[in-house]
């Protein structure tokens, strides 16, 4: 992974579930926003200005947190740029609103309380967007602020100097910025270092490793099972007959059709065979799970184990088809396609279990959340006893 690369991943991203862990601590910081928002805006003002400004101004701070509530759900991530966008615009909006609802000879910096709402607004969406993201929203805040409290301190001086005043106002939003600025990019590189590290035993040498394990296996199995007992019966025999090289024959045909299956079976049908048995059903005629990448299959690989050792799980009722998406596409998008050299690859998984959906949801929510992260178009339905997901990824 480049630099560049891990400067735009975010913790949620490299830790969906620890993001999903700290989502409660993101809307309980919104919801003490718009309380004390609105608590200030009633009761503790030094100037009666405009109830229309103030209640304003509670509405963008409100809407604000409702968007970091919607975006920062497991189910809608990664969070989109536009989402922290839109955050920052509207804590920005409250700021200007805040100041011209009060304006005055406003003599309590107590009751100027979008400066510290500003700054815990940086730090709701710290997991969820990279460093420059948080630092540009964050500096643009502190400016706003600074201008927004400047310019009320030019017009009602005070013992403060305008100066001071204008850094006093930034000043909250400069500090949690930077914390959370250094946060965000100290977390991505420790995760990209860590991956680094983890790349010496590389996803294709374990999957190499598991297959020959169980092709030793299965071999160990047949031996055990067909040729052993066969040679057992040999020895105590004084002539070798036809049916003995007959069931010679067979014996050779399986070993050797057991051998040509192993060579064929992708990583995908392997780990599906070594966790489900030879009940669940693959249909990949192309071999299309081969071009998912490292980090796809670890995570494909995480949900099939939790999976199949789910105890609601039946195993004969797993079945997988991946397919290449152009395939239902119309002739201009193949066209579109065949000249960037861009196709995708759709894989869809239906599961049995024997559980409701609150129970579904309960078992598999953290590993929902992983796969929504590391393929966006994820589609989940979850019926009374049935669970598909349906996604896609490219093919390179």
């Amino acid at each position: 992974m480049s630099a560049t690369t891990g400067a735009r991943r975010t913790a949620q991203q490299y830790d969906p579930l620890g993001a999903m862990g700290s989502r409660p601590l993101a809307i309980g910081l919104g919801a003490f926003s718009i309380v004390w928002a609105l608590l200030v805006s009633v009761f503790d003002r030094d100037v009666v200005g405009s109830p229309t400004l103030s209640a304003l101004t509670v509405i963008l701070v409100a809407a604000s947190a409702a968007v970091v509530f919607t975006a920062s759900s497991p189910f809608r991530a990664p969070f989109p740029r536009w989402a922290f966008v839109a955050h920052v615009g509207l804590l920005g909006l409250a700021s200007v609103t805040s100041v011209a609802a009060q304006w005055g000879p406003d003599r309590s910096a107590l009751n100027d309380f979008m400066s510290l709402i500003t700054a815990t607004g940086i730090v709701m969406v710290a997991p969820y967007r990279p460093w420059t993201d948080l630092t540009i929203g964050g500096a643009l805040l502190a400016v706003v602020n600074a201008v927004t409290w400047g310019v009320g301190a030019a017009t009602f001086p005070h013992e403060i100097p305008v100066a001071v005043a204008a850094f006093l106002a930034a000043a909250p939003t400069l500090v949690l910025t930077a914390a959370s600025a250094v946060f965000a990019w100290t977390f991505a590189g420790l995760a990209e270092r860590v991956q680094i590290r983890a790349g010496s035993y590389s996803v294709e040498r374990a999957e190499r490793d598991g297959i020959a394990a169980s092709v030793q296996q299965d071999r160990s199995t047949i031996l055990a099972r067909d040729v052993a007992p066969f040679f057992a019966e040999l020895r105590t025999r004084e002539v070798i007959t036809d049916a003995d090289r007959a069931r010679a024959r067979l014996i050779a045909d399986g070993i050797r059709r057991a051998m040509v299956a192993d060579a064929d079976r992708t990583w995908f049908e392997q780990a599906v065979r070594i966790e489900g048995g030879d009940a669940p059903a693959v249909d990949d005629p192309d071999g299309l799970a081969a071009v998912l990448d490292a980090d796809q299959r670890s995570v494909v690989r995480t949900f099939l184990r939790a999976a199949f050792r789910a105890s609601t799980v039946d195993p004969a009722g797993f079945r997988a088809t991946i397919r290449r998406a152009d395939e239902q596409d119309d002739v201009a998008t193949r066209a579109d396609h065949a000249r960037t050299g861009a196709a995708r690859v759709l894989l869809e998984l239906d599961l049995a279990v024997a559980d409701s959906d609150i129970g579904i949801h309960r078992t598999f929510d953290p590993y929902f959340a992983v796969l929504r992260v590391t393929f966006p178009d994820l589609d989940v339905a979850v019926r009374p006893s049935a669970l598909a997901l349906r996604f896609s990824y490219d093919q390179h």
